[in-house]
Order: C-alpha cells, then sequence, then structure tokens
C-alpha cells in the first residue's frame, strides 16, 4: 500500500510492503515539492498489523500538520508502481 499526503510545499509518502524474506517493511519519505530537499527512512515491523498501525499514526500526525491525503493506491498498481519508482530514485541519493 502507498500513501501520500501533501500540503501547498510538502510531501509525505508511506510505503507498506513485505520484503523477498516476507518482512513488513514501513518506508517513509518526505521533502519539499518539486525539490530534492528531503529523506527517507526504513522501519521493519513485527507484523502487518504493526505496519498498518504506523500508517494510521502516521494518517493522524499528517492531518494535525494540515496535510491533506492525495494518494492510496496499492503498490502494484499503475499509479502505485509510478510512485515506487520515485520512493526508490531517493533510496539512491
Amino acid at each position: 500500500m502507498i500513501v501520500r499526503w501533501e500540503t501547498d510545499h510538502d510531501y509525505v509518502l508511506v510505503h507498506v510492503h513485505q520484503d523477498m524474506f516476507g518482512d513488513w517493511i514501513f518506508s517513509r519519505a518526505w521533502g519539499q515539492i518539486g525539490t530534492q530537499f528531503g529523506g527517507l527512512k526504513h522501519q521493519l515491523a513485527d507484523t502487518h498489523d504493526q505496519a498498518r498501525m504506523w500508517l494510521d499514526d502516521e494518517a493522524t500526525i499528517q492531518a494535525s500538520r494540515g496535510f491533506h491525503k492525495v494518494l492510496e493506491v496499492d503498490d502494484h498498481s499503475p499509479e502505485g508502481r509510478d510512485a515506487v519508482r520515485q520512493l526508490s530514485l531517493l533510496d539512491a541519493l
């Protein structure tokens, strides 16, 4: 699952997925829209439920900061694959 929140200038993108070992990964990217300023963090969740809890927490935090959700898709959808490509570009920075 991929979820993206935005304000006029900033974004936060979360990707919850399983790696090739079956572990659940919670990846969070953030930054300024249209720039290379930002960051990327990966966390290993104990379970899928824990990763979903982190996602729910992130939604609450972003709403409190004035962000609005602009994307929520499955990572295997065309939109999701495009978001994952953008996320993987951040890994190279």
